[in-house]
C-alpha cells in the first residue's frame, strides 16, 4: 500500500472511532454544548462533514474549490462557523448519514489524486498525503471535544503520530499566522507514544526542546489544552514562545483554551 492509502486508512479509522461515540446519541445528546464556545456535538460533526466536503471538492473540482476560497476571503471570520451552524440544524440521523457519506467520498478522492499534485486549501496547498494527515488531525481534535463533553476517555492510538507530525511541521505556519517571524533555531521534539516508544523530530542537540506525552503534545498543537495543563517539558525561549501559539489547523489564529484552573475552558473550535 502507498503512503496515501495508509494515511487514508488511519483517517477512516479515526472517524469510525468518533462515530462510535455519537451514533447512539438521541437528539438531546446531539444538542449538548461542547468545550468549543457556541458549538454542540451536532456542530462538531457538522463541521467535520463540511470540511470533508471541502477536501473532496479540492481533490476533484479545483475550480469549484477556488470559488469557495473567494467566499472564505469575503467572510474570513465566520464562514467556517456558518457551515457548522447550518449543518447543526439537520436532523441527527440525517447528519450522521451525510457525514458517513462524506468520509467515504474524501477517502476515495484522496487515493485517486495523482502523485505530485498539490491540493488548494484554506491554508497552504498540500499533497494528498498531507490532506489526509490534516483530516486525521481535525477529526481527532473534534473527537476530543466530543469525548470531553460525554465524559469519555478514549484510549490514544498510534494514529496520534500523524497529529504530532503535522504539529511539528506547522511551526513556521503558526508564527506567520500570528504576524510573527518564524525563528531560525532548530527545535527538538521527543514524545512518548501510546505504546511507550519514542517519536522524534529535530536535532538531538537543539537547545529548544519539547519533551513529554505524545497525546498531550497533540492537545497542544490542536489548541485543545493550555500548555500549563500538559505533561510537557518545554525549554528554550523559542520553544516556550511557540507553545503559546502552536496551531496545526488552517484559518484565523486560534484563541486556544484557558487553563483548567481558570473560569472557562471554552475557546478554539
Amino acid at each position: 500500500m502507498s503512503v496515501v492509502h495508509d494515511l487514508v486508512a488511519d483517517m477512516s479509522a479515526e472517524a469510525a472511532s468518533l462515530d462510535d461515540l455519537v451514533a447512539g446519541l438521541d437528539a438531546t445528546g446531539w444538542a449538548t454544548p461542547t468545550p468549543a464556545e457556541g458549538w454542540t456535538i451536532a456542530h462538531q460533526i457538522g463541521h467535520l462533514w463540511w470540511t470533508d466536503r471541502m477536501a473532496t471538492l479540492s481533490a476533484t473540482d479545483p475550480s469549484g474549490f477556488d470559488d469557495m476560497l473567494v467566499v472564505a476571503a469575503n467572510d474570513p471570520a465566520t464562514f467556517v462557523d456558518a457551515g457548522a451552524a447550518e449543518a447543526a440544524q439537520i436532523a441527527p440521523a440525517d447528519l450522521l448519514a451525510r457525514w458517513r457519506e462524506g468520509r467515504a467520498a474524501v477517502a476515495e478522492a484522496l487515493v485517486s489524486v495523482p502523485d505530485g499534485t498539490k491540493l488548494a486549501w484554506f491554508g497552504p496547498p498540500m499533497s494528498a498525503a498531507s490532506m489526509a494527515t490534516a483530516r486525521i488531525m481535525e477529526t481527532w481534535a473534534h473527537g476530543l471535544d466530543v469525548a470531553d463533553t460525554l465524559g469519555v476517555r478514549r484510549l490514544p492510538t498510534a494514529r496520534l503520530r500523524n497529529v504530532a507530525h503535522i504539529g511539528v511541521r506547522t511551526r513556521d505556519f503558526a508564527y506567520i499566522l500570528n504576524g510573527r517571524t518564524p525563528p531560525t533555531t532548530p527545535l527538538r521534539v521527543e514524545l512518548t507514544a501510546p505504546d511507550g516508544a519514542t517519536w522524534e523530530w529535530g536535532p538531538a542537540d537543539a537547545d529548544n526542546r519539547v519533551i513529554g506525552s505524545a497525546e498531550d503534545f497533540c492537545r497542544l498543537v490542536t489548541q485543545r489544552r493550555a500548555a500549563a495543563d500538559l505533561d510537557l517539558a518545554i525549554s528554550g525561549a523559542d520553544a516556550v514562545e511557540w507553545s503559546q501559539i502552536a496551531q496545526c489547523f488552517a484559518g484565523a489564529p486560534g484563541t486556544g483554551r484557558a487553563p483548567l484552573g481558570a473560569d472557562s475552558t471554552a475557546g478554539q473550535r
